[in-house]
């Protein structure tokens, strides 16, 4: 398929699913005026999964996108192996069509394998079903480590197509992607790094703190609440650098990511995460500011990698 012009920042809607993930459920009505907010500052990547919500993500998304010309944004969307109906004649085929239908969509930009759960296979079966095809979206894999793309890239030559992306959680306090040498393999492989979870659900954001945790009963104040005395020692420093630029503090993390070349995937469910996001495009880190913010955050010892992670390796 034909190179796919990405704005620098994606716009993820793994909190539109009301998963239990963020906490409190979010009516869509309300992300109308997110969703406008984006499009209105050039943020046209839109980055969703059936596994989301079991396709509420993709229909809120799709209630936005359905009187919008189709050239005027991007939809990345993700085989989930969990998801799949095996009992299908081709449920690779099955799954994408299905959400396509649910879109409304003709065809997806980005496509991906969503984790190594059977990945190898189901890569195959995903290949095989986009071999010679002039619609073939660019085709991902998530949550694999070097050894696994490598593979999946493999799997794809076979079949006439290469693998375009890769996407896996980076942060200031989990960068394995860089320190396994995946990031330089995409790099020096023309793929391209989305980097999701750079805020870490908000961690990073200077939003919450010792006194203001996160919504008790989410399924990230689990992980982040008990380890913000931690997270605010970062955040003090991300405040620091983020007065520099005049900016918050939630724009430094995702340009840290932008300056590590890659395409950050930032959440949004307000307007101002958008204009964040935006503003955040417009950062340029000095390189002592950047060997600052990670030197600082390898010294908290913080373990971020989530209960469906690996360390990558």
């Amino acid at each position: 398929m034909a190179d796919i012009k990405f704005p620098k920042i994606a716009l993820g809607a793994w909190a539109w699913g009301n998963d239990g993930t963020f906490g409190g459920s979010i009516d869509a009505s309300e992300l109308k005026a997110v969703f406008d907010t984006a499009m209105a500052s050039g943020l046209n990547l839109w980055d969703t999964a059936y596994a989301y919500g079991m396709g509420t993500s993709e229909k809120v998304l799709a209630g936005f996108l359905k009187d919008l010309p189709r050239d005027s944004y991007l939809v990345s969307d993700k085989l989930t192996p969990q998801c799949v109906n095996v009992s299908a004649d081709n449920p690779v085929a099955a799954m994408h069509d299905m959400q396509l239908n649910l879109m409304g969509l003709d065809r997806f930009d980005v496509y991906w394998v969503h984790n190594t759960s059977e990945a190898p296979k189901w890569t195959r079966v995903l290949a095989e079903f986009f071999e010679g095809r002039d619609d073939a979206p660019m085709i991902g894999v998530s949550n694999h480590n070097l050894a696994e793309i490598k593979e999946a890239d493999a799997i794809l030559r076979e079949h006439g197509l290469k693998l375009g992306a890769v996407q896996n959680h980076l942060s200031l306090i989990n960068r394995s992607s860089i320190d396994s040498g995946i990031l330089d393999w995409c790099k020096a492989n023309d793929v391209v790094f989305f980097s999701y979870m750079v805020l870490e659900q908000g961690a990073l954001s200077g939003q919450y703190d010792t006194t203001h945790p996160m919504p008790e009963g989410s399924a990230r104040a689990q992980t982040y609440n008990p380890i913000l005395d931690k997270i605010e020692v970062l955040n003090s420093k991300l405040a620091e650098v983020a007065n520099a630029h005049g900016v918050g503090a939630a724009q430094v993390p995702i340009a840290w990511a932008i300056a590590k070349g890659t395409l950050p995937i930032v959440g949004v469910t307000k307007e101002r995460h958008v204009t964040d996001a935006a503003a955040a495009a417009t950062v340029e880190l000095s390189e002592v500011e950047v060997i600052e913010l990670e030197e600082l955050a390898d010294t908290l010892g913080i373990n971020a990698i989530r209960f469906w992670e690996k360390v990558m390796d």
